[in-house]
């Protein structure tokens, strides 16, 4: 069923929305309040009272194989998302904050009716879920969200800047509450995991690198994320609160995850020849990474390191190509020829073609020049080789070995 807009729904079950009063509860022997299901108390705020639920953690809590610790280097971290590390920002400066909302499409008739946060301390993890029982009660879950990031000063998220920034500033601004995400430093670790793992995981969703990179498994009371907007308006509905535990276990293990991934993502970036990575796939996107970043010589040990722990063909042949071309630039001739040579042996065009190219401008072999020409284009004249490949390459090389054969003849 395709999910309608808050009002929408609402206007569904009978609220007449503007200045007309909504219809009255649901008898109070059809109804299981939220206090009576999850733990937690409802708190005031200038704008009225929203329920929360708070636990916390001691530093060292064991997260699936991650132990939460809020004293890691964050440099590393703060490089890659473009921080300045004259912010001396640590851990503790940070909010890891996830939203559970009444659908995805975003725009104003999407509503926030929980946000989960955390936030270390000298002592604990403290994660605190803030949750609308009714959606008058959302300026006030926006005021206590403000309240809790108020010792803080940056924000982590995973898809936060696409999705939960976005519609966050625009609940603050219907209500005419000042937002704390605007120019507040953001760290949204999506576009990194994708960098570091997309060639390895078929998914680069905070559930599926769970398993897959921090070792947890969710209980039985895990939900579905899909199902948990229509799930908050059967609550509204019908006054029944025990569904929504589940919906409070699944924001509390992407909150812990969150700062589970941040840890594991914080140590991987400072320390990246150190940490044992037993992908080959893994060390190359870091390799890769760290080349983005120019930290070439990193990089170089990153890019070594990957390709003798062994490699599909396809990414070793892409790898040895990218490599040899960072070694070019940083004018690493002898790197880039054994890299080249390896390539080309395997029938690699444009190996083939840097080593034409070297041998002409940079070692003065015109012998080996013309040989790795015409080495080339047998390799894309060849019976069975690719059109595309062809009409790439053949006019260029035919010219070249002219040239050549010009040059030699001369010499």
């Amino acid at each position: 069923m395709d999910m309608e807009s808050l009002a929408e729904k609402l206007k569904s079950m009978g609220v007449k929305l503007g200045t007309q009063a909504p219809p009255p509860p649901p008898a109070a022997s059809s109804r299981t309040r939220i206090e009576d299901v999850v733990a937690g108390e409802v708190i005031r705020t200038i704008y009225g009272e929203v329920f929360v639920s708070t636990q916390t953690f001691p530093l060292g809590h064991l997260h699936g194989s991650t132990h939460l610790d809020g004293s890691i280097s964050l440099n590393g971290l703060l490089h890659w998302g473009r921080i300045s590390l004259d912010s001396n920002l640590v851990s503790s400066d940070f909010v890891f904050m996830d939203t559970e909302t009444t659908g995805l499409a975003g725009g104003t008739g999407t509503v926030p009716f929980m946000v989960g946060v955390g936030r270390f301390t000298s002592e604990n993890f403290i994660l605190s879920q803030f949750f609308m029982r009714d959606p008058t009660e959302e300026p006030a879950l926006l005021a206590a969200v403000n309240e809790f990031y108020s010792p803080c000063r940056g924000w982590v998220t995973f898809n936060g800047k696409t999705f939960d920034a976005p519609l966050l500033n625009t609940r603050y601004t219907l209500h005419g509450i000042t937002s704390p995400l605007p120019g507040a430093p953001h760290l949204d670790l999506l576009p990194l995991a994708r960098r570091l793992w997309r060639d390895r995981l078929p998914s680069r969703s905070l559930g599926y690198l769970e398993t897959s990179i921090l070792g947890l498994e969710r209980t039985q009371e895990e939900v579905p994320g899909w199902m948990i907007p229509q799930m908050y308006f059967d609550y509204l509905h019908s006054g029944d609160a025990n569904p929504i535990l589940g919906v409070f276990y699944h924001n509390a293990n992407d909150i812990l995850s969150l700062a589970a991934l941040f840890q594991h993502t914080a140590n991987l970036l400072d320390h990246p020849l150190s940490m044992e990575i037993p992908d080959g796939l893994d060390v190359i996107a870091l390799a890769r990474l760290f080349e983005d970043l120019g930290d070439l010589e990193t990089a170089v040990l990153l890019y070594e390191q990957g390709l003798s722990q062994g490699l599909p063909e396809e990414f070793f042949w892409r790898t040895v190509e990218r490599f040899a071309a960072m070694q070019k630039r940083i004018g690493e001739w002898q790197s880039s020829c054994a890299l080249w040579e390896k390539a080309a042996q395997h029938g690699d065009i444009s190996a083939q073609v840097e080593l034409a190219k070297y041998h002409e401008h940079q070692s003065g072999d015109l012998t080996a020049a013309l040989r790795w020409t015409e080495e080339a284009l047998n390799t894309v004249t060849a019976p069975g080789a690719s059109r595309v490949l062809r009409y790439q390459w053949e006019e260029d090389l035919r010219r070249r070995q002219q040239r050549l054969l010009k040059k030699c003849k001369e010499g």
